[in-house]
């Protein structure tokens, strides 16, 4: 049984993990799910979205005892008021979703890092980040994505997975030096420190990139309890046995009508959190995927 790590929203978000259950922005097809895993007590993971903004955002909190719970609900709250007080005009969509996601990022960031001075059993709390925003233009879109720490953002193409983030932890950076090859990264014990994280000192800075979306492209955000205990082969086998183009285009010529895309998003979301608890299950798992039209 699923526990959804959400937020308390404020108003016109919708936020659930139940992405069947949004009726406020039908352009955006997406489902979010999350899960404590078999290993932890409690689950310090947060999904939410504000589909009339076109954001989406997954956040994996640290921190000990709440901590980690307190960071990443703060963390993705703040984060999407900063974008809802500054929505996007049709002036400059190719720089103006960098700028917004800067801002709502730095805004997360001083949520988290004044809460924690506050409290000393919080001092030190922190989280990842990952999000993406979709800025509508006239002639065009842009999907922007964010990220702080080492949730991670993947896009299935052509039945293709790519990973479109960077992990900002210490394995990587052995990894990009030489001194690690993929293979030792992800058995080596220090796989879980993170270089850089919202929240723990007064400013951060994000990776900020842009890619241009096409039909049929299903984007994946994700905490690294799910790439810490599914390979990419096995998360683009799920995706694509459950929510790719090809397989809905099997489904809907089959038997089984009423199968639509929300539904195979939510399938996918759970066929994922199933095979990483299958796997061990050893940190809270949280996904979201989001369709192109």
């Amino acid at each position: 049984m699923a526990d959804a790590a959400t937020v308390k929203p404020p108003r016109r978000r919708c936020n659930t993990a139940a992405a069947d259950e949004m009726t406020c922005a039908p352009v955006y097809t997406f489902a979010m799910l999350s899960h404590r895993g078999r290993v932890r007590h409690s689950n310090q993971d947060a999904c939410a979205a504000l589909p009339e903004q076109g954001a989406f955002v997954v956040c994996d909190g640290m921190g000990g005892a709440a901590g980690g719970e307190v960071a990443s609900h703060l963390a993705t709250e703040a984060f999407l008021d900063s974008l809802a007080h500054r929505p996007s005009t049709a002036l400059d969509a190719a720089t103006q979703g960098s700028a917004r996601l800067d801002d709502a990022v730095h805004a997360a960031n001083q949520a988290v890092f004044r809460y924690s001075c506050k409290s000393p059993s919080l001092h030190g709390m922190g989280t990842t980040l990952v999000a993406l925003l979709w800025e509508q233009a006239p002639a065009s879109s842009t999907l922007w994505i964010a990220h702080v720490g080492d949730s991670r953002c993947y896009r299935l193409r052509s039945g293709t997975l790519d990973l479109l983030t960077r992990d900002h932890s210490l394995v990587e950076e052995q990894v990009r030096a030489g001194v690690l090859s993929r293979v030792q990264a992800t058995a080596s014990p220090m796989r879980n420190i993170i270089t850089r994280a919202v929240g723990t000192q007064p400013t951060v800075e994000p990776e900020i990139a842009a890619c241009d979306p096409q039909p049929g492209d299903l984007y994946l955000l994700a905490s690294d309890g799910l790439s810490r205990d599914l390979d990419e082969a096995a998360i683009a086998q799920i995706l694509a046995r459950e929510a790719s183009p090809v397989a809905l285009a099997a489904v809907r010529d089959s038997a089984k009508t009423g199968t639509t895309l929300q539904s195979a998003l939510d399938t996918a979301c759970q066929a994922l959190v199933d095979a990483a608890n299958a796997n061990g299950g050893h940190d809270n798992i949280t996904v979201l995927l989001l369709a192109c039209p």
